[in-house]
């Protein structure tokens, strides 16, 4: 089977294509058949080297395809069945090993590059909303690159909670997807100070929570967009790592709660992978939510498919193609 590989981390050339033998399923564990798989910054940050990854690997933390073989002890799925799994890592390949306890079925009307697209940043949309700041009616919201994949998903999961939201993004063309997304308020930062754009927008009172998935460049600005006991939910770091901080910012700003949550410590159990799930498939059958896939790439491309999400050029989700 042809699968990326990554023997060294670093730029986005370490991605390369490889021969490999075809797994077979091992106890517990389903062979995938991969028809698409889903980029997230996760990727780039193993790649990197920012989240230590046993060497070589096969990158990818999401995708969705039709079960080839079956592994001893699995009951839960029959070869045949079309599935995806989010956080478990190789989906950059044809055939994928996937622990049954991570798979999830797809329902008859959703396809299966639908379930690529959506099942990782609309769950992280979900606990985001949900479990790590739980959004209510009159709350406001500042999210950060809010015309990506998980932006435009958590904004609509955010005014589906009953949030206002105040927006950010890079242009005006994105400043369009977000107000699309339904974004209240919309900052274009390159031509304007969201800190104080933010203040105007509230009267001065600061937002309840910021969802933040740039880090570096708008980490402490943040701060000081936040009301007194605001929260700051930094779920990433697309323009690099926030570094050392003194704590005692929290206290000086606001006595401010700070969490750093990812997406797997939100689906430690079975119960709660299906429950995250199955709300995001309802919103997606039903049109709750809006998923724009916004670019395909066959899966000898993925250095490239690297460079534009990390360009920020994103505007909805980005998969590959086995």
């Amino acid at each position: 089977m042809k699968a990326i590989r990554v023997h060294r981390s670093g730029e986005p050339d370490v991605l390369q294509l490889e021969e490999l033998p075809t797994p077979k399923p091992g106890p517990g564990e389903v062979l995938v058949r991969v028809a698409a798989a889903g980029l997230n910054f996760i990727d780039v940050y193993q790649r990197r080297g920012w989240y230590a990854m046993p060497l070589p690997f096969t990158p990818g933390m999401e995708g969705a395809g039709v079960i080839e073989a079956i592994g001893p002890g699995v009951e839960l799925f029959r070869t045949g069945n079309r599935v995806a799994w989010a956080m478990t890592v190789g989906a950059y390949a044809e055939y994928a090993l996937v622990p049954a306890e991570r798979l999830v079925h797809v329902p008859e009307d959703v396809t299966l590059e639908q379930a690529a697209a959506i099942l990782l940043q609309g769950m992280t949309a979900h606990y985001l909303a949900r479990s790590a700041f739980t959004l209510r009616k009159g709350d406001t919201a500042l999210i950060h690159a809010a015309a990506g994949g998980t932006g435009q998903l958590l904004v609509q999961v955010a005014r589906m909670c009953g949030a206002r939201v105040i927006a950010t993004v890079s242009s005006e063309a994105k400043a369009a997807l977000a107000r699309e997304a339904g974004a209240d308020e919309v900052i274009i930062y390159t031509q304007q100070d969201f800190e104080a754009e933010v203040r105007r927008l509230t009267e001065g009172r600061g937002v309840d929570v910021v969802y933040d998935s740039v880090g570096r460049d708008t980490f402490l600005k943040g701060l000081s967009c936040l009301r007194p006991r605001g929260f700051m939910v930094l779920f990433g770091q697309s323009s690099g790592p926030v570094g050392d901080f003194d704590p005692q910012l929290l206290s000086q700003k606001g006595s401010l709660f700070l969490t750093r949550p990812t997406l797997a410590h939100y689906m430690l159990t079975r119960g709660e992978l299906l429950w995250r799930s199955e709300e995001v498939f309802r919103w997606l059958r039903e049109g709750a939510v809006r998923l724009r896939i916004d670019r395909t790439f066959p899966l000898e491309q993925a250095a490239e498919a690297h460079r534009y999400i990390e360009g920020r050029l994103t505007k909805g989700k980005v998969l590959l193609l086995p």
